[in-house]
């Protein structure tokens, strides 16, 4: 029986991968909803780690949850792409093992021991490099004329490995440098340019089977625009110069608007599934004019007032309704289901950007401390109500057999 569960389990990368994904998407925040809730009333006290919580926080929000999900997509579709032979079972369980051990030993050992910690995000590492290295070998083996995509998220992946070694490293040196280091790469080189790429490849294929009379617009250059300004964003951050950030932001807000009209966002409504890839996208635009305003109120007043607003904005926004939308699709269309929205899904989907909204009034609120704090908790209650009721509807799913009986 154990041996039939793990060959259903394991039967396609995006089973498992989803399935530890989904994990991280609950566990992580229900115990960040405890340190919060210990910061802003007398219920109990913060929670004690080894290292601050908030950077063991921003480390799980960026390079904890979307690798599995990253993983568990690319190595589905990637040779579907490139019209190559799939992915071997032992090649991506390989990854996941490794990934899984190295994650919840720095977890687990947030709480005794710091060694632990890093020698979890090491174990990390050579997991999330195993990954790139089983992609790689399934890029090198097509001879698909084109493969732009695929080499910018492979690209993209390795900025993320290069972010999570500069996440180690800081936790060896206790060099602050390193940190911020890892957290510009994380965002700027690594999960905006990735899901960038993967939405400029998808959305138009997925609106052109629904939208009628679609004409698919993937222009090579706006990809190139994008990546660039992202590029810009992380070297302006990384040199300090927030003031003039809007010169990278301006452009990516830009962008994200020209591909919410050109890819009909308005017309995408007629069906939820579809919807709920372009509410997903239109985030970005949103994000990208926060950072935009608070850069240029910075320049001309010297005042910073926005707080972190810009940054969930993309982070809950744009990065996690991506990934439930996303999910939720490849889910259900490899589990042999309809690919059908429902009215629970749907309203999950909402309470997750009415999660994203309350953390960003929580940001606005900065002259009055208690209401921002309410908002923040009613934020982090949201996403948890939200995303564990995703994870009761599909998590059963990468469990059982598919409803077709087909393999995978």
């Amino acid at each position: 029986m154990k041996a039939s569960f793990w060959n259903t389990f394991t039967a396609a990368p995006h089973r498992l991968f989803f399935f530890s994904g989904a994990i991280q998407l609950i566990l992580p925040m229900l115990a960040w909803s405890v340190e919060l809730t210990g910061r802003y009333t007398s219920l109990w006290s913060p929670v004690e780690a080894v290292i601050p919580t908030t950077w063991a926080h921003g480390f799980i929000m960026i390079y904890a949850i979307f690798i599995f999900f990253i993983f568990g997509f690319l190595m589905t579709v990637f040779p579907r792409w490139m019209n190559t032979q799939a992915i071997k079972k032992d090649h991506y369980t390989a990854t996941f093992i490794w990934l899984n051990v190295g994650l919840y030993t720095f977890e687990f050992s947030l709480f005794y021991s710091l060694n632990y910690a890093f020698i979890g995000v090491i174990v990390f590492l050579f997991g999330w490099f195993h990954g790139i290295v089983v992609l790689y070998q399934s890029f090198k083996s097509s001879n698909a004329p084109n493969k732009r995509y695929e080499t910018v998220v492979l690209s993209a992946l390795l900025c993320g490995w290069l972010g999570l070694a500069s996440y180690a490293w800081w936790i060896y040196s206790d060099n602050w440098r390193f940190l911020e280091l890892s957290l510009n790469i994380g965002l700027w080189l690594y999960l905006l340019p990735l899901l960038f790429t993967v939405s400029h490849r998808m959305l138009p294929f997925f609106s052109s089977n629904i939208i009628e009379n679609y004409k698919i617009y993937q222009p090579a250059r706006t990809l190139w625009i994008f990546l660039a300004a992202s590029a810009a964003h992380f070297v302006l951050a990384y040199l300090h110069q927030q003031s003039w950030l809007f010169i990278a932001d301006i452009p990516l807000a830009a962008v994200a608007l020209l591909h919410s009209i050109r890819w009909q966002l308005r017309r995408s409504f007629k069906d939820r599934l579809l919807a709920v890839l372009h509410m997903a996208f239109f985030w970005i635009f949103i994000g990208m004019t926060l950072f935009s305003i608070q850069s240029l109120i910075l320049l001309f007043s010297g005042e910073y007032i926005i707080n972190k607003a810009p940054l969930h904005a993309i982070t809950i926004g744009f990065f996690t309704s991506l990934l439930v939308a996303m999910a939720s699709r490849v889910t259900m269309g490899h589990s042999g289901r309809m690919l059908h929205l429902n009215t629970l899904s749907w309203a999950l989907f909402l309470g997750l950007q009415l999660a994203a909204i309350m953390r960003i009034f929580a940001d606005l609120q900065f002259d009055n401390e208690q209401l921002s704090h309410s908002l923040n908790l009613v934020a982090v209650a949201l996403w948890l109500i939200s995303l564990s009721t995703w994870f009761i509807k599909y998590a059963p799913m990468y469990l059982s057999r598919r409803v077709d009986d087909q393999n995978g």
